[in-house]
């Protein structure tokens, strides 16, 4: 290998280890290595910054926002509502899911549909009596399977679709990806409710549900001028709640675990109530009492601009590693903890002691503002204000729709291409205020943006290096592999890949190697990229391989070792027919 081969190998091998082992954000690390590879001659300017100019990157921009007016008017949660239904069983419910979930996501960005559809998923499995445990992570994988079905369901399909155009200058029709997304629907389908279904976790039903994945404790403190004090549990109104229950007393540093309605409160008293999200809005109604961990009481907040948010911790969030105190939430944000959960238990002890970490869901207080400050921000995988049905704009979700469908019938009668229809649909939901340009702007994520750019320059110079040739030749090594076998080779490196680093930059990482695999091969590269497309979108083993496995974990009260379980016959099949179609369809 030539020195510059080297010089990128030890860069990838860099950025692997720093995404693997540290905290640093994706975007900050590849702009990084390009620098790096800038600087030290391995690309010129225009090969480093080629990302920035490729269409399925701007795509992927434009699409953020034709998103944001879907959710805005409520377009897909009234959807949802209409096809989902009441079914009798937990596997009638999984199989509702599968029409909303994969149509929406073969049109619009999965990641949006996913964070759109858990509250309404988490409101239906209350109503059916269901764990929503049962459903969320099917919420996922079905979102994944309908993104592969068209060129726009997922970014990776997109910055692959752009990297076939550098490459050869053929471009993919909006649903050429459908002769084997769909089939991937089906058999996804049907291996999840044959075989997959059977090893999701069952964390109880509906009373459970609110007492595990949405029970938080809350902490209230007895002022030292507090009339309470000297009053009994019964007295103080503290015996029968509606939503919680006081679980213990702190007292001069001993704990009361055994709270009798006789027990008398005495200042100074830190009361701990464990129970539902309302529960924190009964306990602070309560006269004579103060929140504990001096967050919420300091907000500049008037009371009648109070709510109450549920958030889930994203890879992104600054504070990372720290306690709560060290993170500065309020200071930062504008609102105050009042409880966390992770992976559907309540964590104990004092707020303030706790180390935050990804997926963690956190309940605060803070102001109606702060959801459309951070909906769309990378800080958080989901923004839900509770109660939140009054502040969306149902009237236009009709219309939000109908954009949506204008701009796949401008592009499937060859009016438009993808890009431009993609603006045009962009530029009516402004036009129509289906959203605001400010909401537009937030809506946009600069971050995976910024990934997938940067990731071109990796890609890049894994050619112009020939770090992609030597990798491919040992790859085949001495023998020559059958094309088929060698298609299951990238297959399955990349979809290690996607569960190690994000899945665009694992394609885009993949896809010279993939074509170089080709050459030395002396058959098409359109299988090879085709079959890299699917491998980096089609990630079900780990929470962290694809973000919306990431984002229904903490709602839906996931382990680690329910996405191996769940996830490995799903992987298994959806490989398997990858590898089995993709050559029928776009030949050696």
């Amino acid at each position: 290998m030539s020195p510059d081969a080297h010089l990128t190998l030890l860069t990838i091998g860099a950025v692997f280890a720093t995404l693997i082992f540290t905290r640093v954000s994706a975007d900050l690390v590849l702009a990084a290595a390009m620098a790096v590879l800038l600087v030290l001659g391995v690309l010129t300017p225009e090969q480093a910054l080629v990302g920035f100019s490729n269409p399925g990157v701007l795509t992927v921009a434009v699409l953020y926002v034709i998103a944001a007016g879907l959710k805005q008017t409520g377009a897909v949660r009234w959807l949802a509502d209409q096809l989902l239904g009441v079914p009798r069983s937990a596997r009638g419910a999984q199989f509702r899911l599968i029409a909303p979930t994969a149509g929406l996501s073969a049109f619009m960005n999965n990641t949006a549909v996913v964070a759109m559809f858990i509250p309404a998923v988490q409101e239906w499995s209350r109503r059916l009596g269901l764990s929503a445990s049962r459903l969320l992570m099917p919420l996922s994988y079905f979102a994944i399977l309908g993104g592969t079905c068209t060129l726009i369901g997922t970014s990776t399909n997109l910055v692959v679709d752009g990297l076939i155009q550098s490459t050869s200058g053929d471009a993919l029709g909006l649903f050429e990806l459908a002769w084997v997304g769909v089939p991937l629907i089906l058999v996804g389908s049907i291996v999840f409710l044959l075989i997959a279904h059977r090893f999701l976790p069952d964390r109880g039903g509906l009373m459970q549900q609110m007492e595990s994945a949405r029970e938080y404790s809350v902490d209230m403190r007895v002022p030292e001028a507090s009339f309470l004090a000297g009053k009994t549990i019964v007295e103080a109104g503290l015996r029968n709640l509606a939503y919680g229950y006081l679980m213990e007393i702190e007292r001069g540093g001993r704990l009361m675990s055994a709270v009798g309605p006789e027990t008398v409160l005495e200042a100074g008293d830190l009361l701990r109530f464990i129970g539902e999200p309302r529960c924190a809005d009964e306990v602070r109604s309560i006269r004579g009492l103060a929140p504990a961990n001096g967050g919420s009481e300091k907000l500049a907040l008037e009371s009648h601009r109070r709510c109450l948010i549920e958030v889930v911790l994203g890879p992104d969030f600054p504070g990372l590693g720290k306690n709560v105190r060290d993170a500065r939430f309020r200071s930062n944000y504008g609102a105050a903890i009042l409880a966390i959960s992770r992976r559907g238990e309540r964590l104990k002890g004092k707020i303030g002691d706790i180390r935050l970490q990804v997926g963690d869901t956190l309940l605060l207080e803070g102001s109606p503002d702060f959801v459309d400050q951070y909906r769309f921000r990378r800080d958080f995988l989901l923004v839900s204000l509770l109660n939140d049905a009054g502040r969306i704009d149902h009237r236009k979700a009709p219309l939000s729709a109908l954009i949506l469908v204008g701009m796949v019938l401008l592009n499937v009668v060859g009016l438009l291409s993808v890009f431009e229809s993609a603006l045009v649909a962009a530029g009516a939901m402004l036009a129509t205020r289906c959203v605001t340009s400010t909401q537009a702007r937030r809506a946009i994520d600069y971050q995976v943006l910024t990934v997938i750019a940067a990731s071109f320059a990796l890609g890049q110079a894994m050619q112009v290096s020939g770090a992609a040739d030597s990798i491919a030749g040992l790859i085949l090594g001495d023998a020559s592999l059958h094309p088929w076998v060698a298609l299951a080779l990238v297959y399955l490196i990349t979809a290690i890949m996607t569960e190690l680093i994000t899945n665009n930059a694992a394609a885009v990482l993949m896809f010279p190697i993939a074509v170089a695999l080709a050459n030395q091969l002396d058959v098409s590269f359109m299988p090879y990229a085709i079959t890299v497309m699917f491998a980096a979108s089609a990630s079900f083993l780990s929470p962290i391989g694809y973000q919306t496995n990431l984002m229904v974990m903490g709602p839906g009260g996931y382990h680690f070792t329910d996405y191996l379980r769940t996830g490995l016959p799903m992987t298994l099949a959806v490989g398997s027919t990858v590898v089995g179609l993709v050559p029928l369809i776009w030949g050696f």
